[in-house]
């Protein structure tokens, strides 16, 4: 059975706007899953929908199983007893989720007793271990929030969010704001606790890259629903819904040439939750949409092992073009075709004797009957401007049949460019 199974999750907001609109997700203990999407695609909404911590008036529907219980269906001192002992969570920006007025270490105690039943000293000591845990003295807990760094502060929310030892957490964009540095220590510290304490992890945030160097799966959400979800890597290396392919698109790879050519950002916002565009919601902004996109939603279909993706072009893309081992087409009656450098395929419109200075061997040997050049006993090496034999012909005149074809494709000698005679 899965730590937490999340059917057909929706979430209406007072004023009508559909902020998350049937999502399907499961994790393991033990696991990480990662959440990306713009700002207004539904994350934060689908986290605080998990713990029942939306506001009044918001309409609800699907199952959250935790644990094989819906938490959709407890009572509310069921669901108290669920928060931070069965799952916490670490709120999006520090800051302004602890209270400035109180110690850190006071803050961190509460839910310890709470939940715990502990005496004061035993809470004390519990959050100097937890502190030390997260690599912050214990002397700390006298501090209060001002007098922290920021990673300091997100280091506090993740101690806290441990204080009962909940079998899930959830962490809102815990990096958000941090300097690489402190953001490199957080994600460690994030990955160390989930191996040592067998917990399961949901982080949320817009950085692809990040979280496919932290989870072990990633969805991507768009307009309240997942558009794409499989293992991290595969959906940050090889993205196959238009959108997440956007998003990855985003962060260069330093050293890979194609990326320098790479579309920078999306044009347009994501659309209103309460005026969603008929249709796959992402037909305005996508740069390969069909006529049916615009009157026909998707839902997520399978695209391989692991892999699920909401776009009508997974079924109508050839699947070996998406392999990098497919064979490509090259052309066969003309020169060996070109590899273009800026995608590692094949130019058959480029004729290999056009773009060099000097002499160039056609390796062409499939093409063919080779067409002589010259007239019979020719050396074999041939100017472009000799005058000598019956019938001299330059590789690529105007009258030429074939102007792409090499005329001197089988001649065993070296084939140079025309040039002029000069004494």
């Amino acid at each position: 059975m899965s730590l937490l199974d999340v059917r057909g999750l929706t979430v209406t907001y007072a004023g009508g706007a559909a902020a998350v609109r049937g999502v399907d997700l499961r994790l393991d203990a033990g696991r990480k899953l990662g959440i990306a999407g713009e700002s207004g695609c539904g994350k934060s909404t689908l986290a605080l929908a998990l713990l029942r911590l939306l506001p009044a008036g918001t309409r609800v529907g699907g199952e959250i199983l935790l644990d094989g219980e819906d938490v959709l269906a407890m009572k509310w001192g069921r669901v108290r007893a669920v928060r931070w002992a069965g799952a916490s969570i670490v709120f999006q920006g520090a800051m302004h989720s602890l209270n400035p007025v109180r110690r850190i270490g006071d803050q961190i105690a509460e839910p310890i007793l709470l939940h715990r039943k502990a005496t004061p000293a035993g809470a004390r000591k519990k959050t100097g271990e937890l502190l030390e845990h997260v690599g912050l003295p214990a002397a700390r807990a006298a501090a209060y929030p001002h007098e922290l760094s920021g990673g300091q502060r997100q280091r506090v929310m993740i101690a806290m969010a441990l204080a009962c030892d909940p079998r899930l957490i959830i962490a809102d964009e815990p990096t958000t704001a941090l300097d690489v540095m402190i953001q490199a220590q957080i994600l460690r510290l994030i990955e160390r606790l989930v191996a040592d304490q067998d917990v399961g992890l949901i982080m949320i945030s817009h950085d692809l890259a990040v979280l496919a160097g932290t989870c072990d799966r990633l969805a991507v959400m768009y307009a309240g629903r997942v558009v794409e979800e499989g293992p991290a890597g595969e959906v940050y290396e090889s993205a196959r819904h238009p959108y997440a392919q956007a998003l990855s698109a985003a962060f260069p790879r330093i050293g890979d040439p194609a990326s320098r050519f790479a579309p920078r950002g999306l044009p347009g916002d994501p659309p209103d939750p309460a005026a969603l565009p008929s249709g796959c919601t992402f037909h305005p902004r996508c740069p390969v949409a069909l006529d049916s996109c615009a009157t026909e939603d998707q839902p997520l279909r399978n695209a391989g092992p692991s892999r699920r993706v909401a776009c009508v072009r997974v079924t109508t893309a050839a699947e070996p073009a998406d392999e990098p081992d497919s064979p490509r087409d090259t052309p066969t009656d003309g020169p060996a075709a070109r590899r273009d450098p800026a995608d590692g395929g094949p130019d058959p419109h480029r004729n290999t004797a056009d773009d060099a200075p000097g002499p160039r061997r056609d390796t062409t040997d499939d093409g063919p009957a080779p067409r002589p050049s010259k007239a019979a006993g020719d050396s074999g090496t041939r100017h472009g401007t000799t005058t000598d034999g019956p019938d001299p012909r330059p590789s690529t005149t105007a009258g030429d049949p074939d102007p792409q074809r090499n005329t001197a494709a089988g001649d065993p000698g070296s084939l140079e460019e025309a040039r002029p005679n000069t004494p």
